[in-house]
């Protein structure tokens, strides 16, 4: 039994939100007493290439879980090839009223509706420039609950120019399920737009300071094959760089008999798995080798990890699993990928 799995019931025994903040608290504790090995031993390395960038492993930390960056030292030490901040949006903002995260341990499931609570680019941007993590860093982007949607982009450019700096890539999210309205930006013909001009910031950005970042889509996995048709087309005619499949599902028919099944929100882990997975799997078909991909939801134990990677995912993400199966998940998730790769130790 590792320690995780000791100090999992006092947690569950709190609300899913003071847990969240007391888990990150104690890493932060641990981190600072030099004790990080006790909570995670850090992976072997298993190099790989995606977006154009080098990553130590290809497990990630999803976005969602350090909004703000607050973390980034402690979380750096866990093991994760790559860590991914935010949602952050342009103004502070403090998402929706609590409770707004629920745990569904019967289905090693969360909703969530935080609605992009977090304290605004400018504070995300200091605290990654305090911080001493060096590795892969992904910085979520999203617009602000009060911005309409046709002066959405506005948002986007905002942050984008903020953070381009401190980002090894940056993610567009336009398929949180807790903005209302948010994931009509995925309609074709608006997210060409979008995504046009999106595109043409991240050339210039690139080219003012030597450093062209690659820039990511978030997609939802509540889309038609149409829908996706179309967001296909898009990304490969705009040249982005890269997917991320997928976020949390609206879709909460495998939950219903549980106490919060009936919460509105975002559903993820152990039920987002087939669905995502089928999302990621007919994107890779849709794109070829032309887009590399994240494949993240519903990720809790190394063999989960492997089958994204053998539907088409570049490199993986873990959100939801963290929850259930703590940071030793991140090095179980490495070497069951390694394994089915092939790939020996230091190899």
């Amino acid at each position: 039994m590792n320690a995780y799995e000791l100090i999992r019931p006092l947690l569950f025994a709190l609300d899913a939100e003071s847990a969240h903040r007391l888990t990150l608290y104690g890493l932060d504790v641990a981190w600072r007493s030099n004790l990080a090995h006790l909570v995670a031993k850090p992976p072997a390395e298993l190099p790989t290439t995606a977006f154009g960038l080098r990553f130590p492993n290809p497990v990630g930390l999803a976005a969602g879980l350090d909004k703000n960056a607050d973390h980034l030292d402690a979380l750096g030490a866990l093991g994760f090839g790559f860590i991914e901040v935010g949602t952050t949006t342009p103004r502070p903002q403090p998402g929706n009223d609590r409770p707004r995260m629920f745990r569904l341990p019967n289905h090693e499931a969360v909703i969530n509706r935080l609605g992009f609570n977090n304290d605004g680019v400018d504070a995300l941007v200091r605290n990654v420039q305090k911080s001493g993590y060096r590795g892969v860093l992904g910085i979520n982007i999203g617009k602000n609950k009060d911005t309409p949607n046709e002066k959405a982009v506005d948002d986007y450019l905002f942050c984008l120019e903020r953070v381009h700096a401190l980002a090894s890539y940056v993610t567009v999210n336009i398929s949180s399920p807790n903005t209302q309205g948010l994931r009509d930006l995925q309609e074709e013909d608006t997210l060409r737009r979008f995504v046009e001009a999106l595109r043409e910031a991240q050339e210039r950005l690139g080219s003012q300071s030597g450093a062209r970042k690659p820039m990511l889509l978030k997609i939802a996995p509540d889309l038609g094959e149409a829908e996706l048709d179309g967001i296909a087309e898009v990304l490969l005619a705009a040249r982005v760089d890269g997917v991320v499949c997928t976020n949390t599902t609206i879709d909460h028919a495998a939950v219903v008999s549980d106490p919060h099944g009936h919460e509105t929100g975002g559903l993820s882990g152990k039920p987002l798995f087939a669905r995502s997975t089928a999302v990621l799997r007919g994107m890779r078909q849709r794109v070829g080798d032309k887009l590399d991909i994240i494949g993240v939801g519903g990720i809790l134990d190394g063999s989960d990890a492997a089958d994204k990677m053998a539907a088409g995912a570049s490199v993986v993400q873990l959100y939801s699993g963290l929850v259930y199966r703590g940071p030793a998940l991140v090095a179980e998730c490495v070497e069951e990928i390694r394994r089915q790769q092939g790939v020996a130790h230091g190899g």
